[in-house]
């Protein structure tokens, strides 16, 4: 099992070329996974993580319903944001500058996991970041993501997690609100849970930490949970 995650950053990336490139690599692990099988072999299969930041737009998961999206076309047009129908598992998020965004493309097969308990460990990652801030990050019963306050009227969501797995590849990932213009998620019902809101580590720290810092930590928190080695991109290495 190779437990070694290379990392790169796209910095901010139009999500339709971020998909594009996500794909290449997802498709890379499949094909391997599918020659092993075929041919009997037993070549090591990569791991990726990416973060990255995408311009102002709202993706529907393939089993959300397109009425989550509040906003008409020319609001849309005025906020200079874009709907995008996606391959993800959930409803219908808000995408924009201020988030971060990860996109694990990774082989669950070599970690051991199976799809809930991948996505747990995400949640555990962003959990674990929250509170060396003094956050109580938390989950919610059938809920995917991490919330704030959950059972209480207050409950709102810092943290939403999306993903799409084939032959145990994952792709998509989570975003986690470090200070974006929360203002874009009244123009849906975020991931089709109505009541409850949504807040980012500006709001509810009163400052915005250093986005590398809160990179950083996410970085080595996915590590842990993974009980994988993170290391940054090998030099050459263009798929």
């Amino acid at each position: 099992m190779n437990r070694r995650v290379f990392f790169r950053h796209w910095h901010l990336t139009d999500y339709d070329e971020a998909h594009r490139r996500q794909t290449r690599l997802f498709e890379h692990i499949k094909q391997i996974k599918i020659r092993n099988k075929r041919e009997g072999l037993n070549e090591p299969t990569p791991n990726f993580l990416i973060f990255t930041e995408h311009p102002h737009v709202y993706t529907l998961g393939k089993s959300g319903k397109q009425e989550h999206l509040l906003a008409s076309p020319g609001e849309l047009r005025r906020l200079g944001a874009r709907f995008i129908p996606t391959d993800r598992g959930g409803d219908i998020t808000y995408h924009g500058p201020g988030q971060i965004v990860g996109y694990p493309i990774i082989d669950l097969d070599n970690f051991g996991l199976e799809i809930m308990g991948y996505i747990r460990l995400l949640e555990q990652a962003v959990i674990d970041v929250l509170q060396t801030y003094g956050l109580k990050g938390e989950r919610s019963q059938g809920e995917t993501g991490v919330w704030l306050d959950v059972g209480t009227p207050k409950a709102r969501k810092i943290c939403a997690i999306g993903v799409r797995t084939s032959r145990w590849v994952t792709m998509h990932g989570f975003a986690l609100n470090l200070n974006p213009d929360l203002r874009y998620f009244d123009r849906i019902i975020p991931c089709g849970i109505r009541g409850k809101g949504v807040t980012s580590l500006e709001r509810e720290l009163g400052y915005t930490p250093p986005r590398h810092t809160v990179e950083q930590g996410l970085r080595e928190a996915l590590s842990r949970v993974w009980k994988a080695q993170i290391v940054d991109w090998p030099e050459g290495l263009e798929l």
